[in-house]
């Protein structure tokens, strides 16, 4: 079968470029370049070689490398983000750290004639993600595309058929990335030989091997990778051989554990039981304001539950699996692969859970696959649209859409204001509070800011969004207000705790929300919808921040554009609510920005 290698240099798409080579027919492989010792030998198999991006820069003592040789071994290679910069360094061209960086989307010029970029419009939108750029080429290469803020984004050897992106291909929101990674797979002439059947197909073999005799006990959310694990687990083993054990944390929606719980009934998961946990859940975060240490309190929590069901339901934990329904961004987010940095440590990624792994405890049959093929496969498996099509719902739960905490405002915070009112005639307020971004493959834990205007054009907006995010490194998010074009003089922030009052205000509010998207038909327009509480006032009181965003495999993402009709009746709704002060729309793309706060 021919196939593609990707190299992993820790970026948080290196998995997104396997993906995508898969959907267009031709199978991808990862591998990890410190791993490669005779680099014309290993990769002789490979039709074309592809170099992800990376949280570093090539200039760092610890910076991922590869033996240089692997641009004299004759395949075609393509370099990516620091793969670009990696391979430009090794063969004598120069890199430099940028003036700053540029996070999001840019208008991508094709200036010269490129293999690569053969039928790819004179001008799109291309997706960039970085801090280091190229400022000389080595010899035998042209430039043949830029953007505004970037010279080279996209250089090539036509020769040797060695190519440079600085942007990123792979993402959905680069216009023309199927098309150039196509085309890259043309040069290579790999032949297509892919699909999700051959991967169900050797996922069921590798979890009959796997599980062997035992059993498997599944954590269920109902969210949709749970659900398809749930169902993929059952094809593989045999309903008797999977129990799905769902934990109500006091974290979920509201009335989600009872409708979940008929939902999966309904669809024959009949394996199921159902414990209310809310109290152990709440007084474990009592006193936890940190978003990291949030994370892991959860995950712990959840396996000590997992134990005491075990326990109660006198299961041996010999002849038992933990099954979990993890996906690849929640591995590569929370580090999971040598050279990635940790944007935020998800649930199932503690060290307790990655200590089981190590030992072969747990079974993960999603774990290679991104939110768009776990919905390809649940479809192959014949569930409900109702429950595959389900908005994703993090593990954590409400836990990490309720700010606690307080944060001073950075020393810059004049200088920014007075930046937006110069550059953009609006008023804008640095808020007191933080939350986590991913900017260059690496983790930011900064400052939003809201700006106030009554005007509800979404591309000016991203465009105001976009320039501030990359001016000030302070910033990784920028909200929009809703229930007022006038901004107050000063904000405030309390120390806020976790706490029961503050969990039923946030139902309360994310249930509002829900109930007028579906009214007004928009529930399938946006692919997710974050409702966060953040403890931010001007008297007293809190906030609550809206987060529609869509996307299809949660490594990017563009805030949803929704009717002026939608935000006003969510508006009048919420400010009915006696402790709701503000009402914010976040505009902000993920990359620079997360899609969930914490």
């Amino acid at each position: 079968m021919d196939k593609i290698a990707v190299l992993d240099f820790g970026g948080q798409y290196a998995h997104l470029i396997a993906n995508r080579i898969r959907r267009l027919g031709v199978f991808a492989e990862i591998l990890i370049p410190q791993n490669l010792v005779d680099v014309e030998n290993e990769l002789k198999d490979y039709c074309g070689v592809i170099l992800s991006g990376g949280p570093q820069s090539v200039f760092e003592k610890n910076s991922p490398k590869i033996d240089s040789a692997i641009f004299e071994i004759g395949k075609p290679i393509l370099g990516i983000c620091y793969g670009l910069q990696f391979l430009v360094h090794a063969l004598g061209g120069k890199v430099r750290k940028g003036k700053g960086g540029e996070y999001g989307k840019a208008e991508l010029k094709i200036s010269g004639k490129s293999k690569l970029l053969t039928a790819v419009p004179k001008k799109s939108t291309a997706w960039m993600s970085h801090g280091d750029e190229v400022v000389d080429l080595p010899e035998g290469f042209i430039k043949t595309a830029s953007t505004e803020s970037c010279e080279f984004a996209a250089v090539e050897n036509s020769a040797k058929e060695i190519f440079g992106l600085q942007f990123h291909p792979e993402v959905l929101h680069t216009d023309a990335g199927e098309m150039i990674l196509k085309n890259f797979l043309k040069i290579t002439k790999a032949k297509k030989s892919w699909d999700l059947n051959k991967f169900l197909k050797s996922e069921i073999s590798k979890i009959k091997k796997q599980v062997g005799k035992r059993k498997v006990f599944l954590l269920v959310s109902g969210g949709v990778d749970s659900t398809v694990a749930f169902a993929l687990l059952e094809k593989a083993l045999g309903k008797k051989n999977v129990f799905g054990l769902m934990v109500d944390t006091g974290l979920m929606r509201q009335g989600e554990a009872d409708e979940v719980s008929k939902s999966l009934r309904k669809a024959g998961f009949d394996n199921l039981k159902i414990i209310n946990e809310r109290k152990h859940f709440l007084a474990a975060l009592a006193n936890i304001t940190d978003p990291e240490e949030k994370r892991r309190v959860i995950g712990r929590v959840f396996l000590k539950v997992q134990r005491k069901a075990l326990k109660r339901l006198r299961f041996n934990p010999r002849e038992w699996l933990l099954g979990q329904g993890t996906i690849y961004p929640d591995t590569i987010e929370s580090a999971g692969t040598s050279n990635s940095a940790k944007i935020k440590t998800h649930h199932n990624r503690v060290e307790e859970i990655e200590a089981m792994i190590e030992k072969g405890l747990i079974v993960e049959p999603l774990a290679g696959l991104y939110k768009d093929e776990v919905r390809e496969v649940g479809k192959k498996l014949k569930l409900s649209k109702k429950l595959i099509e389900r908005h994703p719902f993090p593990g954590p739960g409400l836990g990490v859409r309720i700010i606690c905490g307080a944060s001073n405002k950075p020393k810059t915070t004049n200088k920014i204001e007075t930046e937006i009112k110069r550059k953009w005639k609006l008023t804008g307020k640095v808020l007191p509070i933080q939350s986590v971004g991913v900017q260059g493959d690496s983790r930011s834990f900064a400052h939003p800011v809201a700006i106030y205007t009554a005007s509800r054009d979404f591309e000016k907006l991203e465009e105001i969004s976009t320039w501030l995010v990359n001016k000030f490194p302070e910033i990784n998010r920028v909200v929009l207000c809703l229930n007022s074009a006038k901004a107050p003089r000063i904000f405030q922030s309390s120390f806020a705790k976790m706490t029961n009052s503050r969990v039923e205000l946030l139902q309360t509010a994310d249930a509002i929300v829900n109930k007028i998207l579906v009214a007004q038909k928009l529930y399938l327009k946006v692919w997710q919808f974050p409702v966060v509480l953040a403890p931010v006032f001007e008297k007293e009181g809190e906030s609550i921040i809206l987060r529609p965003v869509n996307s299809a495999e949660a490594m990017t993402a563009n805030f949803a554009r929704l009717p002026k009709t939608f935000f006003s009746a969510v508006v009048a709704k919420l400010k009915k609510l006696p402790e709701i002060e503000n009402i914010f729309l976040d505009i902000t793309n993920k990359p620079p920005a997360t899609i969930e706060w914490e």
